[in-house]
């Protein structure tokens, strides 16, 4: 459905992973990856989806210059945003262990931005969906962290994979989006393109 709207123009999705390339071929989307080494650092003033507004658009700002005249890239960021504070990617095993533990029988926000940029003009839509956990015993925590390796994932976890089956009691607001990509909003962005 959209392949032929969006011929005009030649789609960039700037990220590694691997559930956001997914979504767009489920999208049924025709797009190159490209990749740039990116500091993701952001100014600690900033709070919930400033933040991830603001690094969007810094990994979109790292093309500045190379994009051509029918070139629309895609660039996107998650963060965990709980009791005040991002969560993002865990550094080690202890991380990721405490970043669930505090999850633990608590209500989160997981907050996506999603930068679109071509040539001439910048636009950024976000999402924010509430996830609560169950409590989760330290033992289901270990099992997870050892069997899923979840240390790419904001927040040191992905709900598609068992801590979701066994943990989440209840999600407000967009499935995928915790997943890394609010789907819906950007069907819904690139259709009226």
């Amino acid at each position: 459905m959209l392949k032929s709207k969006l011929a005009a123009y030649s789609i960039i999705l700037a990220s590694g992973s691997p559930r956001r390339q997914q979504f767009f071929k489920d999208l049924d989307l025709d797009f190159e990856i490209r990749l740039k080494d990116v500091e993701e650092v952001f100014p600690n003033t900033l709070k919930g989806e400033e933040i991830t507004n603001y690094l969007s658009i810094l990994k979109a700002n790292a093309f500045e210059g190379e994009l051509q005249d029918n070139d629309l890239l895609i660039t996107s960021d998650t963060i965990v945003w709980h009791k005040n504070c991002p969560l993002g990617k865990p550094k080690d095993t202890r991380e990721a262990f405490e970043i669930l533990k505090s999850l633990s029988n608590n209500t989160h926000e997981v907050i996506t931005s999603v930068c679109f940029k071509t040539k001439n003009k910048t636009e950024v839509i976000s999402e924010t969906t509430k996830v609560t956990f169950n409590a989760l015993s330290d033992e289901a925590i270990q099992y997870y962290l050892d069997k899923y390796q979840p240390f790419d994932k904001a927040g040191a976890y992905g709900i598609q994979e068992w801590i979701g089956f066994i943990g989440v009691s209840k999600i407000e607001g967009s499935y995928t989006n915790v997943m890394g990509m609010p789907t819906d909003k950007v069907f819904d962005y690139l259709n009226k393109l």
